[in-house]
């Protein structure tokens, strides 16, 4: 369930639940997936365990040029992931220059169920601290992003059943 300052999408991907963690939890598959294209993720850092790094570098054909580091929180394999970008690893604080897409702090919490059938049922939920930071993240165009990133990720899973 949401709270007022959350951001979620739902979808009901494509692909076994086990092929979208690995696609979910592979830095060379979270390459391929983690922007919306034409954007890229040229560099991908993933240690997944409480405290572990979260990093991603963004780039795109407008000059767009990002990266983050985010803090892992909880890992339960096959089922659920939670970062934070208030904290970078080992727990430190993040600082925010109040611009772009480092100018607000949130935690995601993605979920990975069985959706029956092959399928798997993924929610991604964006907490925020205030109405602001949650209406500038919804004006990057987070439901139209991540919802295209989530497409994508199951791109990468059904690709992932063919050569497994």
């Amino acid at each position: 369930m949401t709270e007022k300052f959350d951001l979620s999408i739902e979808r009901t991907l494509d692909a076994p639940r086990d092929l979208v963690w690995k696609a979910w939890t592979s830095p060379d598959h979270i390459k391929r997936w983690w922007a919306p294209r034409p954007y890229q993720t040229p560099e991908v850092e993933v240690e997944l365990k409480p405290g572990g790094k979260f990093f991603t570098r963004m780039t795109g054909p407008d000059g767009f040029d990002y990266s983050g580091t985010a803090c892992v929180l909880e890992v339960v394999p096959n089922e659920r992931i939670v970062w934070t970008t208030t904290m970078k690893d080992g727990y430190r604080p993040n600082a925010f220059a109040g611009d772009g897409c480092d100018g607000f702090p949130f935690t995601a919490v993605h979920t990975f169920e069985d959706g029956g059938d092959g399928k798997t049922r993924y929610t991604a939920t964006v907490m925020h601290a205030n109405a602001k930071d949650r209406d500038a993240h919804a004006a990057m165009g987070f439901d139209g992003g991540w919802a295209t990133c989530a497409d994508q990720m199951a791109e990468v899973a059904r690709e992932l059943a063919v050569t497994s």
